[in-house]
């Protein structure tokens, strides 16, 4: 049996926080906070970026090693730095699906 106003139940029942599996934060709906991370960890340990992260890494080690003597090695060094810059960017960045 429901005593007092019923529009002030109603009004409890609608600002009330959500308890259980169901409930939904305003920062996980966001994007931001523990869904972000794992979002942001899973896409880092795909095969496709783990392979481009580390083809520009050794790019860029190589063209350290061997020295930057000309024009076309700084393009090299700028081309690969370029590209970890993307790849990083790529794991940051939250899309939303």
């Amino acid at each position: 049996m429901l005593t007092g106003n019923k529009k002030e139940a109603v009004v409890q029942a609608t600002t009330s926080p959500l308890c259980g599996p169901d409930a939904t934060s305003a920062s996980s709906k966001a994007g931001i906070g523990a869904n972000a991370v794992q979002t942001r960890f899973a896409r880092v340990l795909r095969i496709e970026w783990l392979g481009q992260t580390a083809a520009s890494v050794f790019w860029i080690g190589s063209v350290l090693a061997y020295g930057i003597s000309s024009s076309g090695d700084w393009l090299q060094l700028f081309a690969s730095s370029s590209w970890l810059l993307a790849n990083v960017a790529e794991a940051v960045t939250i899309k939303a699906d």
